[in-house]
């Protein structure tokens, strides 16, 4: 601003602040090597100041000219300051930062900081005097003489529930009776805000003043807020004390929660307890601004640690050692810092990659959590239970606010990097065409993992843990079908074993249970199929033995039968980690009509180890001479296959059955059985080629098909009309009565042409119906043909819901294929399949 004097002389300008800033002063304790002076303006901005800029600010009063502040610097600092100088710092630094009045007297225009991981969509609920109001009666709670018999106090409450009482019957009770679950969650709320007591309460204590009081959007997440920049006037520990005021805060409410249940003696308000510790655990996270940041920025005296990424890491360059702006801090301040940074950056940006990598699957999550919700809000509010539908409610919204939080955040995240490049390539095209080359890159990239796929929205599974570990593997299963697996192994080396109860004893079990019925209660149990182990003792059966005969079977269900004659079995057991085990087992086998043609095919695979797979491939081909029709023997041949994977991680367990089954009328010529010797031979190499672990799991299942056809075109060539007559059924997949299977878990599955897909993990796929011969049996020698096939990826349970459907005809044969695979992460996974003359098996 200017002011005129009497007389002919020119008008003087004047140096005015702008309303409502505010000097701090020098920071206590700082970390950099030349203190930083702090300033706040009117909007709640703090702004570090060299100590020169500071000196000018503070000899600003509204009055002077600034040939008098030059002199009034000048005899404060000791060094001369002209007028000019004084001109200079006025308006490129002090005027852009808002500080100053602009010449014509106006007011600036103040654009407040917006960081990346700010706070978001403030809402003051109390002004400054309020706030100290407020917290003033809680003053006496940071004296000494409280604070240690406190803290002794809440040791004592977190051993005793996490070491004696236990949470499982506050959980218990706590969905027992659901307005107890909405009191802890209304508690957990409240404490939140009272957390907040703790740092106005403590920067009271230590003599400053805190400001308003509030919530908004932190990340993901609504947060309560509050003000406390005038700490900055204070030393360090004073700072320090208040940071963790806040978490000192959840622990009185815990011992005063504790002190609750003792009196009204509610399991569930222990859970509190629990939400407090993981909020105090989750607040000392010093990656993010929780109050863990800000004791690390205060221990180092570094205020804002975020703006000291750049300068941090450009100092790491060799030819950036001498920079500057990177030894700004003193030695011991900058190690911390520059530690910090190198852990910060990485996560921050496998944060960033695993948000976009998993969003497709959260919405999926998202959309069927909300479904699963909206049902139960809906029949709550139909039977009148209010609680219910406040609690269904209050879960909705905890579902849709991360997601929509993640959403905003990945998309505010491109803004500002798109904006910042933009700015910084501003006038360098050849940097601007290379920065836009890298950004279509990454738009791909992220296209791609977006693209609606077979998969990529599919809701996350409760057994899937989600690690960096679990990702990696997962990318790398997926090329499993399509690499060299690894080395064949013989041995075996158990790496977990189930453990047996006694009668009368109790135990714990992870199921899989439909969410669109109520979980069972004591007075109101439901029906579930378990299977238990048989456990032998000097080769009887025994339930009460607590020992294991076959110390080399660790799974939970009984060990697969020796085949018997006529029978071909795979069976593929791995025990130990980073291996793969392979067996196949192929049979060419000739019956005639004197005996029952009850041939069974079996391909079982087992797994309990971690980062393996066991593989096993099942291949038989039966001919049946029928050459006497007055013989009425059955036929009825079997098609298995099984995959089980048990205490289990990053494991697959793949498991293809595929039988032929021939009827013919007579033998078939010499130059017939020559080129079936032929093709045997060639499948033959073909088994020992799966066993070496030389062939792609993705080329198992079209190869021997090819095998398939190859026999058959050779039969029908000799006996014509052998596939011809033949009547086929199709079949849906519609349910049909349930039957009993000899597979450990069955569910009638439609039946497809055959394809080349391999199980990959975590997924599950069944090719689309097609019409296909279905199988029977009858007193009649019955045959079917066509030919079929189903693939089958199983997920960790398989329901009971086998189907059957048939048809008979004369002088056929019939084809099946049935494949069962399962992966995991952790936990048991298991599929079967089974079919009696078909194919059936786990969807």
């Amino acid at each position: 601003m200017t002011v005129t004097s009497e007389g002919s002389a020119p008008p003087q300008e004047v140096l005015k602040r702008a309303d409502g800033v505010e000097l701090i002063g020098e920071m206590a304790g700082s970390g950099y090597k030349v203190p930083p002076s702090l300033v706040r303006r009117a909007d709640g901005q703090t702004i570090q100041l060299t100590p020169l800029l500071y000196a000018i600010l503070r000899e600003i009063d509204g009055a002077r000219t600034p040939e008098m502040v030059a002199a009034a610097v000048s005899e404060a600092t000791g060094r001369t300051v002209s007028e000019d100088n004084i001109r200079h710092l006025v308006d490129k630094q002090l005027r852009p930062l808002g500080l100053l009045v602009l010449p014509d007297g106006g007011q600036p225009a103040t654009k407040k900081r917006n960081p990346l991981l700010g706070l978001r969509f403030r809402y003051a609920v109390t002004e400054p005097d309020r706030t100290r109001r407020l917290t003033d009666p809680f003053r006496f709670l940071f004296r000494p003489w409280m604070v240690v018999p406190m803290l002794a106090v809440f040791a004592v409450v977190c051993w005793w529930v996490f070491f004696r009482k236990g949470l499982a019957h506050a959980a218990y009770d706590a969905f027992e009776r659901p307005g107890l679950l909405i009191l802890v969650f209304v508690v957990t709320i409240l404490s939140a805000g009272f957390h907040e007591f703790g740092h106005a309460a403590a920067a009271r204590y230590g003599g400053a003043t805190p400001g308003a009081m509030g919530f908004g959007v932190y990340l993901v997440w609504p947060a309560f807020y509050t003000d406390v920049t005038d700490t900055y006037r204070l030393g360090r520990r004073a700072r320090v004390r208040t940071d963790l005021g806040g978490l000192y805060f959840n622990a009185i409410v815990a011992v005063a929660i504790a002190g609750l249940w003792w009196w009204l003696k509610y399991d569930a308000l222990l859970l509190v307890v629990a939400t407090q510790i993981l909020q105090m655990l989750r607040q000392l996270a010093p990656m993010v601004r929780f109050d863990g940041y800000h004791v690390l920025a205060d221990l180092t005296g570094v205020p804002d640690l975020y703006s000291r990424i750049k300068p941090t890491l450009l100092g790491l360059l060799p030819w950036r050692w001498g920079d500057p702006h990177a030894r700004m801090l003193k030695p011991w301040a900058r190690i911390l810092v520059t530690v910090w940074v190198l852990v910060v950056v990485p996560m921050l940006l496998s944060a960033i990659a695993g948000a976009i990598l998993a969003l497709p699957r959260l919405l999926g999550s998202a959309w069927s959590a909300l479904g699963t919700q909206s049902d139960v809000l809906t029949n709550s509010w139909a039977d009148g239970d209010f609680i219910q539908v406040v609690a269904r409610v209050l879960a909705i919204v905890a579902i849709v606010i991360p997601v929509a939080g993640v959403l905003y955040m990945l998309v505010r995240f491109g803004r500002q990097t798109a904006l910042s490049a933009w700015k910084t390539t501003a006038g360098k095209p050849v940097m601007r065409v290379l920065v836009m080359l890298a950004g279509a890159v990454l738009a791909s990239g992220i296209a791609y993992a977006w693209w609606p796929g077979e998969s990529n929205y599919r809701p996350i599974q409760p057994w899937e843990r989600g690690t960096v570990g679990d990702i990696a593997y997962a990318l790398g299963m997926e090329r499993l079908a399509h690499e060299k697996p690894l080395q064949r192994t013989e041995g075996t080396r158990p790496v977990a074993a189930s453990r047996t109860i006694a009668p009368g004893q109790r135990g714990v079990m992870q199921v899989m249970w439909d969410t669109r019925t109520s979980l069972p209660k004591a007075g109101q149990p439901r029906l579930m199929v378990v299977l238990i182990p048989r456990i032998l003792r000097s080769g009887g059966a025994s339930t009460g033995a607590t020992t294991v005969a076959d110390k080399g079977w660790v799974f939970p269900v009984d060990k697969p039968l020796t085949p018997g004659p006529g029978d071909n079995q795979a069976l593929a057991v791995n025990t130990r980690n980073n291996t793969v085990v392979y067996e196949a087992a192929f049979a060419l086998v000739w019956e005639t009509d004197e005996n029952y043609a009850e041939n069974i095919n079996d391909a079982e695979a087992y797994a309990s180890c971690r980062n393996c797979g066991a593989v096993a491939v099942a291949y038989q081909v039966v001919f049946v001479i029928d050459n006497d029709d007055t013989n009425d023997n059955v036929a009825t041949p079997q098609n298995l296959a099984g995959a089980l994977s048990y205490d289990c991680i990053n494991c697959l367990t793949y498991a293809l059955a595929q039988q032929l089954f021939i009827t013919v009328d007579e033998p078939l010529s010499a130059g017939a059985m020559a080129k079936i010797d032929e093709v045997w031979t060639r499948v033959a190499a073909f088994q020992k080629s799966i066993e070496a672990g030389q062939v792609k799991l993705a080329d198992i299942q079209p190869q021997l098909q090819a095998y398939t056809d190859e026999i058959k075109a050779i039969v029908e060539e000799d006996q014509p009309g052998t596939f011809a007559t033949s009547t086929a059924v199709a079949t849906t997949s519609a349910p049909a009565a349930p039957s009993s299977s000899a597979a450990p878990s069955v569910s009638a599955t439609p039946v497809a042409t055959p394809t080349s897909g391999t199980p990959e993990p975590s997924a599950s796929a069944a090719p689309s119906p097609s019409e296909t011969a279905a199988p029977s049996t009858s007193a009649a020698p019955t045959t079917t043909a066509g030919s079929t096939s189903t693939v089958v990826v199983s997920d960790p349970t398989a329901t009971v819901d086998p189907s059957a459907t048939g048809s008979t005809s004369t002088g056929t044969a019939t084809s099946g294929d049935t494949t069962s695979g399962g992966t995991t992460s952790g936990g048991t996974t298991s599929g079967g399949t089974a079919s009696d003359g078909g194919t059936a098996s786990t969807p």
